[in-house]
């Protein structure tokens, strides 16, 4: 058997992953006739079947998952190779990716990457804006901007500040409804929800609030859609003091509630900190975000 191509080899390991060749596709960034051609060819490099099709998934065959440890193992090998050479590499340029929240990503981000551009022109920062915790490990960025603290031994973080948010609501909002000062004032008042799992009226009621599903206007799971709907007049919402501040015709409510507090995590991977270019941005955004 010829030496195996990287790249059929991770078409194999994100399809057993994933169990579809849809979402492996998507993930690794491929059309899925393209990830189903690599799928083909490994297989037939080999010489042995590795999925049957079950429906719309994929399922391992027995000799698949019999292989499938030895390709993870070939998987992680590769990436402790990529992050070994990512950090040796001593030059400022290239493409830094950085993972954060949807708000951050939007609000507080973009004049730090204006600036550092400005600084370090061969550097292009991507930004990934994902209310998940993105996977270091895994290289899916390359330095994480957090409201947790990681657990895991391979990562390196730096605490940059307590940041603060507070409840806002429209100026039009204020105007119609009056100014609600304390938690008894919100009780028959409208909130932009996060989600319909409860998870967030839970929250709300755990800071004082005495509020129930009848209070939500509207829902948005992600931040940006969210202060939206707030600026739009659909009700009282939660947001980062420091954005809060840079927005127009919104209005701090529940001033006697009190503030939520949560710390900025600033997260790379040890050996990414040994490159030049990742240690430039790291530092560059530990600046900004303090």
């Amino acid at each position: 058997m010829n030496q195996l191509d990287w790249n059929q080899l991770k078409a194999f390991l994100e399809t057993a992953d994933t169990g579809s060749l849809s979402a492996a596709a998507r993930k690794l960034g491929l059309t899925q006739p393209t990830l189903s051609r690599q799928v083909a060819a490994i297989e037939r490099q080999m010489g042995v079947t590795l999925f049957e099709r079950v429906g719309k998934s994929m399922s391992l065959t027995p000799t698949g998952l019999e292989l499938l440890e030895h390709a993870r193992a070939m998987g992680a090998a590769a990436e402790a190779l990529a992050l070994a050479a990512t950090g040796r590499s001593q030059a400022v340029g290239g493409v830094v990716s950085v993972s954060a929240t949807d708000a951050v990503a939007a609000h507080l981000l973009p004049p730090m990457v204006r600036r550092l551009r400005e600084q370090e022109p061969g550097i292009a920062i991507e930004v990934i804006a994902s209310n998940a915790l993105s996977d270091l490990l895994r290289r899916e960025a390359d330095i994480a901007i957090r409201h947790v603290k990681p657990e895991q031994p391979d990562l390196i973080a730096r605490l940059i500040r307590e940041a603060s948010a507070s409840f806002y609501a429209s100026e039009d909002w204020v105007r119609i409804h009056g100014h609600p000062r304390n938690a008894e004032d919100a009780a028959h008042l409208a909130f932009v929800g996060a989600d319909r799992s409860g998870q967030y009226l839970s929250y709300l009621r755990q800071h004082g609030l005495p509020l129930s599903e009848g209070n939500f206007s509207c829902y948005a799971e992600h931040s940006v859609a969210s202060w939206s709907l707030v600026r739009q007049g659909m009700g009282i919402g939660a947001m980062m003091d420091e954005i809060a501040r840079e927005t127009p015709g919104v209005v701090r409510v529940l001033d006697d509630v009190p503030r939520v507090h949560f710390p900025i995590w600033l997260v790379s991977h040890r050996e990414l900190r040994t490159s030049r270019r990742i240690r430039v941005v790291f530092e560059a955004l530990a600046q900004g975000l303090a």
